[in-house]
């Protein structure tokens, strides 16, 4: 029998995907369940697991968009696996390792010496300006673009000593989409940044004082992240304007905390949600972003865990920024940006000390949010970091029910 694999909703949005990556080749056996192919949408990359066991015949092509519910491969199921062979694996053969005849230099590197090739009418403009011939490009069937006449252009200058390597590589359908993302919400929002800076001192202590206590009973660390979004969860309730967003002619102001937390992964920035912060203790906050975090990073991550954040928190500080100003993650209303902690001179009672300090910055969509509620929401944030005691704990007597210990 000769199943087809349609390709499935991989969520409620979501009408099509691109072919990132196939694991497997045309004619190879699959067994059930076996990843085959990596697959793109707008919100994250997934796998594709054979539904049965057989030979496949792949029916779409790496870069290809295909719509949910399209055709993509066959495979039949009364295929068996070629004699003294294992069934292929989940990546593609290694490349030959034999030596190879060299690939032709680039467009920039050896301008000289092309011969007449087929530009578009805009690269043919260029070269006849530099008075260049090129033989190829990267377009369709080898045809010279805009960008490779652009190239060859710029090599007409001196040529500098070693390598001039370029590569050109198709953006993937996530990456597509984040940039239209991006760039929309730089053009239909009003974002503003406002931003403030924290004395993290008393979180050093309190982390310092408990950190040993609280691996060893809840098996993960008692990291910054916990206590902010305890401090944002906090600065939420106060002004929930910000935990908004605008749909339509309408704001929608939502009661509960969904806080979506930016984490890096393979493919890129992944944003999946911590779900009702508002509920968790810190042992719960640190377990719930630790578990999200290893599904990011070994590509488990689903749309729904990436969906229906109310509130962002990006923490660019692990990659060393001092400062930024984070753009909106859409239809959110506000995305609050970390950064990095360094010991700076501050005044304190009249004296000069140095401080672990960290920037903070608030970029809004100010349509809905007006400068008080943004200045008094990092304002929240900013005392209930220098005060974790009182502002989120309660009182000194309180700090390890808090922590659970």
């Amino acid at each position: 029998m000769v199943l087809e694999m349609k390709v499935p909703s991989p969520g409620e949005s979501i009408s099509e995907v691109e072919i990132a990556t196939w694991l497997v080749q045309d004619g190879d056996y699959v067994e059930k369940d076996q990843a085959i192919a990596e697959v793109d949408s707008d919100k994250a990359t997934l796998e594709l697991p054979a539904e049965e066991s057989g030979i496949i015949t792949l029916k779409a092509e790496e870069g290809d968009v295909v719509a949910v519910g399209q055709v993509v491969c066959l495979i039949d199921t009364d295929g068996k696996p070629a004699e003294g062979s294992a069934p292929s694996g989940s990546t593609k053969p290694a490349a030959s390792t034999s030596p190879a005849s060299p690939a032709p230099a680039p467009a920039a590197q050896t301008a000289a010496t092309y011969a007449t090739g087929t530009p578009s009418p805009a690269a043919r403009k260029i070269l006849d300006e530099k008075g260049i011939q090129l033989s190829s490009g990267s377009g369709v069937d080898g045809r010279v673009t805009k960008e490779d006449a652009i190239i060859a252009a710029a090599s007409m200058g001196t040529q500098g000593s070693g390598d001039r390597p370029v590569e050109r590589k198709r953006l993937s359908s996530l990456r597509r989409k984040l940039a239209q993302r991006l760039v929309s919400v730089k053009n239909e929002t009003a974002m503003l940044t406002t931003f403030n800076e924290v004395n993290m001192q008393p979180v050093f202590d309190v982390r310092n004082e408990y950190k040993d206590a609280f691996k060893a009973k809840h098996g993960v660390g008692l990291g910054f992240m916990s206590f902010f979004t305890k401090a944002t969860v906090k600065a939420l309730q106060a002004f929930p304007e910000v935990n908004s967003m605008i749909d339509g002619q309408e704001q929608v102001v939502f009661g509960y905390c969904d806080i979506s937390v930016a984490v890096s992964g393979p493919k890129g920035l992944m944003v999946p949600v911590v779900r009702n912060a508002e509920n968790l203790d810190f042992p719960g906050i640190e377990k719930e972003i630790a578990r999200l975090a290893v599904r990011v990073r070994d590509g488990e991550i689903t749309v729904d865990e990436m969906t229906g954040g109310t509130f962002t928190i990006s923490n660019g500080g692990v990659f060393g920024s001092m400062l930024s100003t984070p753009i909106i993650n859409p239809p959110q209303s506000a995305i609050l940006g970390m950064h990095n902690i360094v010991e700076r001179p501050v005044a304190e009672n009249g004296q000069v000390v140095i401080r672990p300090v960290m920037y903070l910055a608030l970029s809004y969509d100010h349509r809905v949010i007006d400068g008080r509620e943004s200045v008094g929401f990092l304002k929240t944030i900013k005392e209930a970091l220098e005060n974790p005691i009182e502002e989120l704990f309660g009182s000194v007597n309180q700090v390890k029910k808090a922590l659970d210990l």
